[in-house]
């Protein structure tokens, strides 16, 4: 009793952080039962934490030679033997432990530091893989992992940055905070982690597979494809590898070999929802649209509460719901069981099936709660777009670009359509696209990347002042980079291509300095008719603006505003197109923009619904039709509730298709 009472209160006293009073107790006991190996582990590290290692070493190597098969004896040596700065003789003693216990959530990691000391660098790179793929226990990380599953990234990230201070080397803590940056819209210190993370243990496949999927969304397909062929050459069966790399090629337009992928997925795992929902929008993006709804309805079959799937069929703009699909999605929504991501989806989806019956109110509702739950996700300050609109028009005047004429890479090869979403760019993109000498792409990340990389902090507008001291060589070289990032999507050997990423609108100034000889389209559609059509659209990332009639009144308002000092200091640099005025005189706005594109009229530019060729935006079944009005004034049915976005518009509203004066 005496010798158990010692042993508790020596514990009580470590857990107390008193090694000193641990060590009185635990030598009393010894004194009464000097073989106790219990003990003298607890000894051990009472003397470790008070500095005293070598007395701690001797009781810890005592113990492991006395028990060969005690996890915990050969642990303490390896870790006593680490302090002492003795690498070899820890490394022996921490993988004789890991041997013992192979799940303990630190002995990995300990290991992978020693080898790393002794030089054993493909030693230490498996000790760390295998520490990553054990859950840890730190309370500071499951804290940190349950603040990350609820999207509370701001709560997460100190919890983990306090741990990584101790244990800088922990590739799950450095994971988990490149998923904390990565969700804070960080990505350069998120792929820095992740790096990181890659460089201490290469076969780490989290870690490979989240900078994939961190590379796609920045628009570096290439790197991404690489990430996700190491990840096959390691495991060439993954499925999600399989997956991943899919994504990618459906990225760069290898859409064939994308398929072939999600298929060849599909042929082992047929009852895999989401795979059939990836081959869904391969399939839709191609023009195989009866096949993409067969696939979207599969998926559903196997996920009823998929919303992605449900949201995919109604943006086709072509599928009529039956009374069992809203029924299916009411029920599930009113329902706690679905995430905040399919919640979003299905809301959208809903909105727009009972819009197709003419069920206004509920539509209206529905697409209300979808983009209250996404403006929650993904917050906007409409505050920062004014001032970056401000300072580009105090900053970047006539004077500014007659002083830089002649700066920039000279090839023409780009055509950019810019404006906001769902202002008719696609229809543009089409109609250019059906010239021999166009190639459409899709929506490229490529000049934001590079107004990205002249920013000199996390402020919208702080790459303005940066580009005004730029010399002419370093504005050729950032013409020269975005011909090169963007040569990737260019498959058919054409003299000109597209851009149709609407959001470079903002960057027209740093366009025309680097790009002088580019086209610019401006597509404009009317206030009311785009405002309404953003708001219910759910967009896959990167119009945040759009989940509020307010916000998106006053992001039209800016882009209008910031087009027209284009049009003042640039002037007919930038060509415009009204999208109402096209579909009612078709062939008189198509001669005007081939002319402005200096490209030969084609009579195909008339019949770009007969152009056969990949499309990925929101509008890719309404341009695969003859060119029409109809739809114009669809946002009238619903104009009772609109008057966030009328009062947002001011002045723009009354004066469209120009600024107001």
């Amino acid at each position: 009793m005496l010798t158990a009472r010692l042993l508790q209160e020596g514990i009580a006293a470590l857990s107390a952080n008193d090694p000193a009073r641990a060590v009185v107790a635990l030598r009393a006991l010894l004194d009464a039962e000097p073989a106790n190996g219990d003990a003298k582990l607890v000894l051990s590290e009472a003397l470790r934490r008070l500095g005293r290692l070598k007395e701690a070493r001797d009781l810890a190597l005592q113990d492991a030679q006395a028990r060969p098969g005690w996890f915990g004896a050969h642990r303490q040596l390896g870790v006593i033997m680490g302090e002492l700065g003795e690498p070899v003789a820890a490394s022996a003693a921490l993988e004789h432990a890991a041997q013992l216990n192979a799940l303990h959530p630190t002995i990995w990691r300990e290991l992978g530091d020693q080898l790393t000391l002794v030089g054993d660098v493909t030693g230490a790179q498996e000790a760390y893989a295998r520490h990553a793929v054990i859950p840890p226990v730190d309370a500071r990380l499951v804290q940190a992992a349950e603040a990350l599953r609820v999207n509370e990234h701001a709560k997460a990230l100190p919890l983990i940055e306090a741990f990584l201070q101790e244990f800088p080397a922990d590739i799950s803590a450095l994971r988990m905070r490149a998923e904390a940056h990565a969700r804070a819209d960080r990505p350069v210190l998120a792929e820095k982690d992740l790096r990181r993370c890659l460089e201490l243990a290469p076969r780490y496949g989290i870690a490979r597979h989240g900078l994939g999927q961190l590379l796609m969304g920045l628009g570096r397909l290439e790197e991404a494809r690489e990430q996700a062929s190491i990840l096959l050459r390691q495991d060439p069966d993954n499925r999600g590898s399989k997956r991943l790399l899919a994504a990618v090629l459906n990225g760069l337009g290898e859409y064939n070999e994308a398929a072939r992928l999600y298929e060849s997925v599909l042929d082992s795992d047929p009852t895999n929802a989401r795979s059939w929902m990836s081959l869904g929008h391969v399939l839709k993006t191609v023009g195989r649209t009866d096949e993409g709804i067969a696939a979207y309805r599969r998926s559903l079959a196997l996920a009823p509460n998929l919303g992605e799937s449900w949201w995919s069929l109604a943006n086709l703009k072509t599928v009529s719901f039956s009374d069992e699909d809203i029924a299916r999605m009411r029920s599930a929504l009113s329902g706690g069981d679905l995430s905040t991501t399919d919640r979003i989806n299905m809301s959208f989806a809903l909105g727009k099936a009972l819009e197709g019956r003419h069920d206004y109110v509920e539509a209206f509702a529905r697409y209300s709660a979808g983009a209250a739950l996404q403006r929650r996700e993904t917050p906007y300050d409409a505050d920062r777009l004014t001032s970056f609109v401000q300072q580009s028009v105090s900053s970047l005047t006539r004077e500014f670009f007659e002083e830089r004429k002649g700066c920039g890479e000279t090839a023409a090869d780009p055509i950019f359509v810019v404006g906001l979403p769902r202002a008719g760019s696609t229809l543009v993109e089409q109609i250019l696209a059906s010239h021999s000498a166009v190639e459409g792409t899709m929506e490229l990340p490529d000049l934001q990347a590079i107004s990205q990389s002249l920013a000199t902090d996390s402020e919208f507008s702080s790459y303005i002042p940066v580009l005004k001291t730029l010399e002419r060589e370093a504005l050729a070289a950032l013409g020269a980079r975005y011909l090169q990032t963007t040569r990737v999507q260019r498959k058919l050997g054409r003299p000109f291509f597209i851009d149709k990423m609407p959001n470079n609108f903002q960057h027209v100034g740093l366009l025309h300095l680097i790009l002088p000889n580019a086209k610019i389209i401006d597509a404009r559609r009317h206030p009311m008719a785009c405002g309404w059509s953003c708001f219910k659209q759910h967009f896959a990332l990167g119009q945040s603006f759009s989940y509020d009639l307010a916000d998106i009144g006053r992001y039209y308002a800016d882009y209008v505003r910031l087009m027209a000092h284009y049009d003042d200091v640039l002037p007919g640099r930038v060509h415009r197109v009204v999208h109402e005025a096209l579909v009612a005189d078709p062939e008189t706005h198509i001669r005007a923009l081939l002319d402005y594109c200096d490209l030969p009229f084609e009579e195909a530019c008339l019949r770009p619904h007969e152009t056969a060729r990949a499309i990925k935006t929101a509008s890719s079944e309404q341009v695969r039709r003859p060119i029409s009005a109809a739809g114009l004034d669809d946002w009238r049915a619903f104009e009772q509730w609109l008057t966030p976005l009328r009062d947002a518009l001011g002045p723009v509203l009354d004066a469209y298709p120009n600024a107001p004066a």
